[in-house]
Protein backbone atom coordinates (compact mmCIF):
# COMPACT_ATOMS: atom_id res chain seq x y z
CA UNK A 1 0.00 0.00 0.00
CA UNK A 2 3.18 2.23 1.02
CA UNK A 3 4.69 1.05 -2.83
CA UNK A 4 1.38 2.44 -4.40
CA UNK A 5 1.23 6.06 -2.32
CA UNK A 6 5.01 6.42 -3.31
CA UNK A 7 4.21 5.67 -6.62
CA UNK A 8 1.59 7.92 -7.28
CA UNK A 9 3.36 10.48 -4.99
CA UNK A 10 6.62 10.23 -7.44
CA UNK A 11 3.81 10.70 -10.67
CA UNK A 12 2.85 13.48 -9.65
CA UNK A 13 5.94 14.88 -8.78
CA UNK A 14 7.17 14.29 -11.79
CA UNK A 15 4.48 15.90 -13.59
CA UNK A 16 4.41 19.28 -11.59
CA UNK A 17 8.05 19.70 -12.44
CA UNK A 18 7.67 19.39 -15.93
CA UNK A 19 4.76 21.61 -15.90
CA UNK A 20 6.64 24.51 -14.33
CA UNK A 21 9.80 23.67 -16.57
CA UNK A 22 7.34 24.36 -19.68
CA UNK A 23 6.21 27.35 -18.55
CA UNK A 24 9.34 28.94 -17.99
CA UNK A 25 10.96 31.88 -20.47
CA UNK A 26 13.88 30.13 -20.61
CA UNK A 27 12.40 26.68 -22.48
CA UNK A 28 9.76 27.48 -24.90
CA UNK A 29 10.02 24.24 -26.00
CA UNK A 30 9.57 23.71 -29.87
CA UNK A 31 6.15 23.78 -31.55
CA UNK A 32 5.79 20.93 -34.13
CA UNK A 33 5.81 22.51 -38.21
CA UNK A 34 5.50 26.40 -37.71
CA UNK A 35 5.15 26.69 -41.41
CA UNK A 36 1.53 25.74 -40.59
CA UNK A 37 0.99 28.55 -38.44
CA UNK A 38 3.16 31.04 -39.38
CA UNK A 39 2.73 31.91 -43.32
CA UNK A 40 6.15 32.44 -45.11
CA UNK A 41 4.31 34.37 -47.51
CA UNK A 42 3.81 38.27 -47.83
CA UNK A 43 0.09 39.18 -45.86
CA UNK A 44 -1.58 41.71 -46.81
CA UNK A 45 -2.83 42.54 -43.24
CA UNK A 46 0.04 41.38 -41.26
CA UNK A 47 3.89 43.28 -41.22
CA UNK A 48 6.25 42.48 -38.98
CA UNK A 49 9.38 44.82 -39.07
CA UNK A 50 11.54 42.26 -36.38
CA UNK A 51 13.83 40.18 -38.78
CA UNK A 52 14.56 37.88 -35.71
CA UNK A 53 11.03 37.86 -34.88
CA UNK A 54 10.42 34.26 -34.68
CA UNK A 55 13.67 33.31 -32.98
CA UNK A 56 13.70 32.60 -29.33
CA UNK A 57 17.28 31.87 -29.26
CA UNK A 58 18.21 35.92 -30.52
CA UNK A 59 15.32 37.46 -29.64
CA UNK A 60 14.06 39.45 -25.78
CA UNK A 61 10.86 37.11 -25.49
CA UNK A 62 9.49 39.89 -23.10
CA UNK A 63 9.89 42.73 -25.19
CA UNK A 64 8.72 40.75 -28.94
CA UNK A 65 5.62 39.18 -30.20
CA UNK A 66 6.67 35.43 -29.53
CA UNK A 67 5.89 32.94 -31.98
CA UNK A 68 5.19 35.78 -35.10
CA UNK A 69 7.59 35.40 -37.78
CA UNK A 70 9.43 38.46 -40.00
CA UNK A 71 7.16 39.06 -42.92
CA UNK A 72 7.83 42.65 -44.52
CA UNK A 73 8.85 43.16 -47.99
CA UNK A 74 12.40 44.36 -48.47
CA UNK A 75 11.74 45.85 -51.77
CA UNK A 76 8.63 47.76 -51.11
CA UNK A 77 8.57 51.52 -49.96
CA UNK A 78 8.91 51.08 -45.68
CA UNK A 79 9.10 47.58 -46.14
CA UNK A 80 5.20 47.26 -46.65
CA UNK A 81 3.66 43.84 -48.05
CA UNK A 82 0.97 46.18 -49.35
CA UNK A 83 0.97 49.16 -52.53
CA UNK A 84 -1.79 50.92 -54.80
CA UNK A 85 -2.58 49.03 -57.45
CA UNK A 86 -1.25 50.47 -60.82
CA UNK A 87 -3.30 53.10 -62.51
CA UNK A 88 -6.29 51.75 -64.68
CA UNK A 89 -5.54 47.98 -63.95
CA UNK A 90 -8.83 46.29 -63.12
CA UNK A 91 -9.04 43.70 -60.02
CA UNK A 92 -9.50 39.94 -60.80
CA UNK A 93 -13.84 39.45 -61.60
CA UNK A 94 -14.27 43.24 -61.76
CA UNK A 95 -16.24 44.80 -64.85
CA UNK A 96 -15.64 48.67 -64.70
CA UNK A 97 -18.74 50.69 -65.71
CA UNK A 98 -17.13 53.81 -66.70
CA UNK A 99 -19.95 55.84 -68.47
CA UNK A 100 -19.95 59.50 -67.20
CA UNK A 101 -23.14 60.34 -64.78
CA UNK A 102 -24.78 62.65 -67.30
CA UNK A 103 -23.69 60.14 -70.83
CA UNK A 104 -27.05 58.90 -71.13
CA UNK A 105 -26.66 58.63 -74.53
CA UNK A 106 -23.62 56.51 -74.19
CA UNK A 107 -25.38 54.94 -71.80
CA UNK A 108 -28.38 53.89 -73.82
CA UNK A 109 -25.58 51.67 -76.44
CA UNK A 110 -24.50 49.36 -73.65
CA UNK A 111 -25.25 46.21 -73.33
CA UNK A 112 -26.99 43.50 -70.72
CA UNK A 113 -23.97 40.69 -70.12
CA UNK A 114 -26.80 38.61 -70.08
CA UNK A 115 -28.70 37.28 -73.30
CA UNK A 116 -32.47 37.82 -74.05
CA UNK A 117 -35.27 35.14 -72.41
CA UNK A 118 -32.72 33.96 -69.67
CA UNK A 119 -35.89 33.34 -67.40
CA UNK A 120 -33.66 32.75 -64.00
CA UNK A 121 -32.39 36.54 -64.89
CA UNK A 122 -35.73 37.65 -64.73
CA UNK A 123 -36.97 36.06 -61.55
CA UNK A 124 -34.07 37.43 -59.75
CA UNK A 125 -34.42 41.01 -61.18
CA UNK A 126 -37.97 40.38 -59.83
CA UNK A 127 -37.10 39.77 -56.11
CA UNK A 128 -34.20 42.23 -56.06
CA UNK A 129 -36.69 45.07 -57.79
CA UNK A 130 -39.31 44.07 -54.71
CA UNK A 131 -36.23 44.49 -52.28
CA UNK A 132 -35.42 47.88 -53.15
CA UNK A 133 -37.18 49.92 -56.20
CA UNK A 134 -41.08 49.03 -55.35
CA UNK A 135 -41.59 51.50 -52.30
CA UNK A 136 -40.99 53.96 -54.76
CA UNK A 137 -42.18 52.85 -58.42
CA UNK A 138 -44.67 50.25 -57.18
CA UNK A 139 -45.48 46.78 -57.89
CA UNK A 140 -45.92 46.96 -61.42
CA UNK A 141 -43.77 49.64 -62.27
CA UNK A 142 -47.19 52.05 -63.15
CA UNK A 143 -48.88 52.65 -59.46
CA UNK A 144 -46.12 54.14 -57.44
CA UNK A 145 -45.59 52.90 -53.89
CA UNK A 146 -46.17 54.30 -50.41
CA UNK A 147 -42.76 56.26 -51.28
CA UNK A 148 -44.15 57.30 -54.47
CA UNK A 149 -47.19 58.64 -53.51
CA UNK A 150 -45.67 61.38 -50.87
CA UNK A 151 -42.81 62.54 -53.13
CA UNK A 152 -44.27 62.73 -56.41
CA UNK A 153 -42.40 62.60 -59.95
CA UNK A 154 -41.89 58.73 -60.19
CA UNK A 155 -42.49 57.96 -63.49
CA UNK A 156 -44.53 54.70 -64.69
CA UNK A 157 -42.40 52.22 -66.59
CA UNK A 158 -45.15 52.63 -69.57
CA UNK A 159 -45.20 55.83 -69.98
CA UNK A 160 -44.30 57.39 -73.38
CA UNK A 161 -41.19 58.73 -71.66
CA UNK A 162 -39.53 55.99 -70.21
CA UNK A 163 -41.44 52.80 -72.05
CA UNK A 164 -38.77 52.64 -75.05
CA UNK A 165 -35.72 52.87 -72.68
CA UNK A 166 -33.00 50.41 -73.60
CA UNK A 167 -31.58 48.20 -71.10
CA UNK A 168 -28.42 50.41 -70.93
CA UNK A 169 -30.05 53.01 -70.17
CA UNK A 170 -32.32 51.88 -66.97
CA UNK A 171 -28.69 50.09 -65.97
CA UNK A 172 -27.00 53.63 -65.86
CA UNK A 173 -29.79 55.37 -64.25
CA UNK A 174 -29.98 52.81 -61.20
CA UNK A 175 -26.23 53.11 -60.78
CA UNK A 176 -26.12 56.90 -60.79
CA UNK A 177 -29.66 58.10 -59.92
CA UNK A 178 -31.63 60.76 -61.85
CA UNK A 179 -33.68 63.76 -60.82
CA UNK A 180 -35.19 62.43 -57.74
CA UNK A 181 -33.93 58.94 -57.64
CA UNK A 182 -30.56 58.66 -55.68
CA UNK A 183 -27.61 56.21 -57.12
CA UNK A 184 -27.51 52.68 -55.90
CA UNK A 185 -24.33 51.74 -56.78
CA UNK A 186 -23.32 51.62 -53.27
CA UNK A 187 -26.36 49.29 -52.56
CA UNK A 188 -26.29 46.64 -55.49
CA UNK A 189 -23.18 45.20 -57.47
CA UNK A 190 -23.41 45.55 -61.33
CA UNK A 191 -24.99 42.05 -61.47
CA UNK A 192 -27.99 42.59 -58.90
CA UNK A 193 -28.10 46.37 -61.74
CA UNK A 194 -28.32 44.47 -64.54
CA UNK A 195 -31.03 41.62 -63.12
CA UNK A 196 -33.13 44.72 -61.92
CA UNK A 197 -33.14 46.87 -65.03
CA UNK A 198 -33.92 43.15 -67.38
CA UNK A 199 -37.11 43.39 -65.15
CA UNK A 200 -37.58 46.57 -65.48
CA UNK A 201 -37.58 45.94 -69.22
CA UNK A 202 -40.58 44.02 -68.43
CA UNK A 203 -42.44 46.29 -66.49
CA UNK A 204 -41.84 48.61 -69.86
CA UNK A 205 -43.92 46.42 -72.00
CA UNK A 206 -46.99 46.17 -69.94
Amino acid sequence: MNLLKSIKSAVVLALGVAMVSCAGVDNPGLEYAPNMYHSVAYEPLKQITDENAGDWVQMDQENSNYGEYYSSNPLNPNRMNMRTPPANTIARGKSPYRVAKDDLDSAANVISPYPEGNEAILKDGKVLYEKFCDHCHGKDGITPGKVGDVFLGVPAYNSAAIKDKPEGHVFHVITHGKGRMGAHASQLSVDERWRIARYVQKLQKQ
